[in-house]
């Protein structure tokens, strides 16, 4: 009963929205709603892990190494991973690319877990130390938001994925209090097309979460940042190397990543990975406790110029006077952090790599002009230059370079540094894309075409399913059949191709209409003439596990008008050429502005 009646009032809703409403002020509501739901994710998700860090780790004094750091990270990493085995018993995507793969694969479509089950397995996985952040699981729980919201009232394919990336934007708004950083990412990263239609409610559930954020946790910014010095054109060749130096650190965070990410996935079973994954883990923390967990205070301490967190709770606290084991430890904070995000994530954590990126990123910019001061060379800013940072990392690592100036502007208030961080982050961005040509977040997809671009052709190329396309309506003839079987075939068939095919479903080779139109009409052949010597072979076939655009090439380079489709030799059907333009046409006109 209780069905029947949430059914009456969906359908009331309804006629009330069709009667009262427009489409686009029907979406402008739905904005407020996604931005207000999206906003209040980041905010539990927020504050769900500084309580369970601030429980677990608030008496470690600062002075000594703590063995909590080695056994902590693991603990909540398992934690997580009995949730989702045993709890969710399904697959928790990480972040953004799990966002990205629903939008190209699954026609916006996210399960209903994911609406909570990312928040539960990322603040366990953060909240107890694991080296990942948080802005990622918001993402993909505000997409999921978006994406269930959408069904739930029936939503075209084109305004669903409008309301996974409006969620997207929320959550990222929110969590970062950075409005403007929210919308360019849903425009450089998420590959929302920029139209007016989709600009209007991006605005309206940006602010909407931000707001939201700030009723919850306040307005002030997310890292704190004190301007002393300008910007000089005396240290712009200081600002370009400082984008090549972390353009090459983000090739190194990109590489390792996919690299460590590839080895792990090569053990079959969960729990060794985790003690793996763990064990690698907790060592580096407890060697380097700034690596646990998210980095928040690491960061603001940073930006302040201050390079205490690399000794604060380790093993080498009594060194901190020493120049050459700051400038070791610099590097070596550096070096292992994208191990110890990469393991993390190896292990079965949930988490994002944008707290990494701000992490590394100011490290290096700090790096860098505690480097270039000790020479004496000249006296840099290292305040600026440890913020500057963040936006380099950002750009290379993420392959979105505005992104990277946005939000650092945002969550610092550096607005008065947005030369310097436009320098670095754009030649940043330059130095990766020479070396990696796709991002952290896209790689995989791009390796088996599942990833949208802003590319709109390619895009809907890449919703096209072979299966879908497949034609089985031929009739088949045995290779050792006569003329006269195959004039039989004709007379039953309403197609110009005849496959040739044994009785083991080997497919050989098909014969078309026009090119028989010579003899089909000399009775005295039909006894005579053998069906393979009137066949034809293909130039080439369709594999049904190729892509689309595969295909489209396939059609271009051969000139063919139909194309079979096989499997390990095995006959399927046809693939037509004009099939496939005709359902390329419908969803393009799916994709237009209504």
């Amino acid at each position: 009963m209780s069905g029947i009646k949430n059914q009456t009032l969906w359908l009331r809703f309804m006629l009330w929205q069709i009667r009262r409403m427009n489409h686009t002020t029907y979406i402008m509501l739905l904005s407020v709603v996604v931005g207000v739901l999206s906003g209040f994710a980041a905010v539990v998700l927020k504050n769900a892990v500084h309580f369970m860090r601030n429980l677990l780790t608030s008496t470690a004094p600062i002075y000594e190494g703590n063995f909590l750091y080695f056994a902590l990270p693991a603990l909540g990493i398992l934690l997580a991973i009995l949730f989702i085995r045993y709890v969710i018993r399904d697959v928790v995507g990480h972040g953004v690319p799990s966002v990205l793969f629903a939008i190209s694969r699954s026609n916006g479509i996210i399960k209903k877990h994911n609406i909570f089950s990312s928040i539960v397995t990322s603040a366990l996985t953060v909240g107890f130390g694991g080296s990942v952040g948080l802005e990622g699981p918001t993402i993909a729980t505000g997409a999921a938001v978006g994406s269930n919201l959408g069904q739930y009232l029936r939503l075209s394919y084109k305004d669903l994925i409008l309301m996974m990336t409006l969620a997207c934007a929320g959550a990222m708004a929110a969590i970062f209090k950075s409005p403007i950083a929210a919308i360019v990412f849903s425009i450089e990263v998420i590959m929302l097309d920029l139209t007016m239609t989709s600009l209007i409610p991006l605005l309206i559930a940006s602010v909407t979460a931000v707001l939201t954020s700030y009723f919850f946790l306040g307005n002030a910014v997310l890292y704190p940042f004190e301007i002393t010095d300008t910007f000089y054109l005396r240290h712009l060749p200081y600002y370009i190397l400082l984008g090549i130096f972390t353009g090459l650190i983000s090739v190194y965070f990109t590489r390792m990543s996919i690299r460590i990410e590839k080895s792990f996935k090569k053990i079959e079973k969960w729990w060794i990975r985790w003690i793996l994954g763990g064990s690698i883990l907790g060592v580096l923390i407890f060697f380097f406790p700034s690596l646990y967990g998210e980095g928040y205070e690491a960061v603001n301490a940073c930006l302040s110029g201050d390079y205490s967190p690399l000794f604060n709770q380790s093993p080498f606290y009594d060194f901190q006077d020493s120049f050459g084991v700051v400038f070791l430890l610099f590097f070596l904070v550096l070096f292992f952090k994208v191990i110890a995000t990469s393991v993390t994530f190896g292990a079965g954590g949930i988490g994002g790599i944008f707290a990494p990126s701000l992490f590394i990123g100011v490290f290096a910019g700090l790096f860098f002009s505690e480097v270039v001061n000790y020479t004496g060379i000249t006296v840099l800013p290292s305040s600026n230059f440890a913020m500057v940072g963040m936006s380099g990392i950002i750009a290379g690592v993420l392959h979105a370079p505005l992104t990277g100036i946005f939000l650092i502007a945002e969550i610092t208030s550096g607005y008065e540094l947005i030369i310097p961080l436009m320098i670095v982050a754009t030649i940043s961005y330059a130095t990766a894309k020479i070396f990696i040509k796709e991002s952290v977040y896209t790689y995989q997809l791009a390796q088996r075409g599942e990833l949208f671009t802003h590319h709109k052709d390619r895009n809907v190329l890449s919703m096209l399913k072979v299966e879908r396309l497949i034609e089985k309506d031929f009739i088949k003839i045995h290779p050792d059949a006569k003329l006269r079987d195959l004039i039989k075939i004709i007379s039953e068939s309403n197609r110009n191709i005849y496959p040739v095919v044994d009785e083991e479903n080997n497919f050989k080779g098909f014969i078309r209409l026009d090119d028989i139109r010579t003899i089909i009409f000399k009775p005295e052949l039909y006894d005579e003439v053998v069906v393979t010597s009137l066949m034809v072979t293909p130039a080439t076939y369709v594999d049904p596990e190729d892509t689309m655009e595969v295909v489209a090439q396939k059609f271009m380079d051969y000139d063919k008008y139909n194309l079979p489709v096989l499997k390990d030799g095995k006959y399927i059907g046809f693939i037509s050429r004009a099939n496939v333009f005709s359902t390329y046409r419908q969803l393009v006109r799916q994709f237009s502005e209504e």
